[in-house]
């Protein structure tokens, strides 16, 4: 088995990056016009679809998102309805169980376990976040896409042991 290493980036994202590591970037790249904001798929839900309206907008304009997204984005949005979904039912069943706040439940044997939709939450925000991070809408993933306007203007020591870094 092999290491595979890190995701390769589109190239007008490194552009938008500044490119730190002064890694050559392949010439003839062309970003293609944008052609407008793809629409959410039929078959998702409402909450899903009131998701993609949201953030859609935002991503086309950093040319993060083309219609071959639509899958990928719908994939986050269907994450983020099932977390919601799940949180809100959660939340009315706390309402009825002021011990444990519905974080776990009886069997038919009387013994206590997790709520399953505990889990089902849990499941869709870690999928949320994977989804997220692939658009760059997680803190992390927009710290590699920081920069805007081009490279920094400060030094690359600065904020190392709480200082700022010396210019020669």
């Amino acid at each position: 088995m092999s290491l595979r290493g890190r995701k390769p980036k589109p190239a007008h994202l490194r552009l938008i990056e500044g490119n730190p590591g002064k890694r050559p970037i392949r010439q003839g790249v062309v970003i293609p016009p944008a052609p407008g904001i793809p629409e959410p798929p039929p078959h998702i839900d409402e909450i899903a679809k009131a998701e993609w309206h949201r953030i859609a907008p935002g991503l086309h304009a950093l040319r993060l998102l083309d219609r071959v997204d639509t899958a990928s984005l719908a994939a986050y949005c269907t994450a983020f309805s099932r977390w919601v979904t799940a949180e809100t039912a959660l939340a009315e069943m706390a309402k009825m169980d002021k011990t444990t706040g519905a974080l776990m439940i009886r069997t038919s044997n009387g013994n206590a376990v997790q709520n399953p939709l505990v889990g089902t939450a849990n499941r869709a925000m870690r999928d949320m976040i994977r989804y997220a991070a692939e658009f760059g809408m997680t803190p992390s993933a927009r710290t590699r896409i920081g920069h805007e306007g081009g490279t920094p203007t400060g030094s690359k020591f600065d904020g190392l042991i709480g200082g700022q870094g010396t210019r020669s």
